[in-house]
C-alpha cells in the first residue's frame, strides 16, 4: 500500500538532479497549493488519494508545524481514475509545496481538455500515466545489496535521531539510483528502531 510518509518514488520514474532544481514563480501557501490539487485531483474523478512526500505526519495524518522542510521536497499523487492506479510526481522545485502546485496545475491543464471535448486526447495523455505496475510495485525500490545501517553508515542499534541524520547528509549528493536505496534503507531504519527506547 502507498504511504504518505516517508516518500514513495515512483519506481522507474526519473529523478531531477540536485543542481537543476529550482525555485517556482508560483505564489500560494503550502495549504492552498495542497487543498488545490487535491481539488482537481477530485475533479478528475480521481479517488482513494494519497499525497507521498518526505514531510513528517502526526497521528491525525496532518503536518508538524515544526519540523523542518525535509531535504528531499519532492511529491508523488497516487491515485486511481477509473479503477486504474495513477501517479503524478514532480520534485523540480524547491519546496514542497511547489511541486505540490506543480502537480495541481498539470491536472487542471489536463480538465481543461476533458471540458474542451477531446475526451479521446485526455486518455491518452492519461496512458502514460496509468501504464505503471501495480501499487505495490511502484513503491518498491530496487532490493538492497546492503543492510539499512550499512547504507547508512551507522550501527545497527544506532538511535534514530543518528539514523535520519545520515540519511539527510546522504542524500546530499546522490544520484536518483543511490535516492532509492537510499529511501529504502532510511524506511527500514525507521520501521525497525520506532518505539525503541534508542529513538
Amino acid at each position: 500500500m502507498t504511504q504518505a510518509y516517508p516518500l514513495q518514488w515512483p519506481a522507474h520514474r526519473p529523478r531531477t538532479p540536485l543542481h537543476k532544481r529550482e525555485h517556482s514563480r508560483f505564489d500560494v501557501t503550502t495549504d492552498t497549493a495542497r487543498r488545490e490539487m487535491v481539488r482537481e485531483c477530485k475533479a478528475m474523478k480521481g479517488t482513494h488519494i494519497v499525497i507521498s512526500t518526505n514531510v513528517e505526519l502526526r497521528l491525525d495524518g496532518l503536518p508538524y508545524a515544526s519540523r523542518r522542510a525535509p531535504e528531499d521536497t519532492a511529491v508523488a499523487l497516487y491515485f486511481q481514475r477509473n479503477g486504474e492506479a495513477v501517479c503524478f510526481s514532480c520534485d523540480r522545485y524547491l519546496a514542497v509545496w511547489e511541486n505540490m502546485r506543480a502537480i495541481g496545475k498539470t491536472i487542471e491543464a489536463m480538465r481543461g481538455i476533458e471540458r474542451w471535448g477531446a475526451h479521446e486526447v485526455l486518455d491518452q495523455m492519461f496512458t502514460g500515466f496509468t501504464a505503471l505496475p501495480p501499487p505495490d510495485a511502484m513503491t518498491t525500490p530496487p532490493p538492497m545489496q546492503k543492510l539499512w545501517f550499512e547504507v547508512l553508515g551507522v550501527a545497527h542499534d544506532s538511535p534514530l535521531v543518528v539514523a535520519n541524520a545520515a540519511y539527510k547528509a546522504l542524500v546530499r549528493n546522490a544520484s536518483e539510483q543511490e535516492l532509492y536505496v537510499l529511501n529504502d534503507a532510511i524506511a527500514h531504519a525507521r520501521k525497525h528502531l520506532k518505539g525503541t527506547h534508542n529513538e
